[in-house]
């Protein structure tokens, strides 16, 4: 239970990640200017480095390796998304798509805000059962050699 949770949690952020790293910057940064959060050069910093934190701490809790750290990691971005969706709700900003998965998928931010909620939750469960999880990861194969 707690592997498929692990390997959930990380294909959602590689798949998040890629859909804005195969797309021009400029395309996720028009979607962080949406949110009207940040200044100019923190909208630019955010549409460059984002997507790669995504992919990266993705790829690790999906291989499952530093899978504590990997999970800190994952905490880290959903709730910041939590964050950064709830504040746009509440300021009743007219948002048709989230922007999380680039042009790949289009989500209503109403619909984001309860998936990242949910899965800001079951992270922080698996952290505290990172033993579980670590069935078919590279932190048990580690741990044998």
């Amino acid at each position: 239970m707690y592997t498929i949770l692990r390997i959930a949690i990380g294909s959602i952020f590689i798949v998040s990640g890629l859909g804005k790293l195969l797309a021009p910057y400029q395309n996720f940064l028009y979607v962080i200017q949406a949110y009207q959060l940040l200044p100019s050069w923190g909208e630019v910093l955010t549409a460059q480095v984002f997507p790669w934190l995504e992919f990266i701490v993705g790829t690790f809790v999906l291989l499952g390796l530093w899978i504590p750290w990997g999970l800190r990691g994952a905490l880290f971005l959903f709730g910041t998304f939590v964050v950064v969706v709830g504040q746009a709700l509440i300021r009743n900003l007219p948002l048709e798509n989230c922007g999380c998965f680039g042009e790949w998928i289009h989500l209503k931010p109403q619909v984001v805000i309860v998936m990242d909620s949910g899965c800001l939750l079951l992270t922080c469960a698996l952290l505290f059962s990172c033993s579980s999880a670590k069935k078919f990861s590279l932190d048990a194969y580690f741990d044998k050699v």
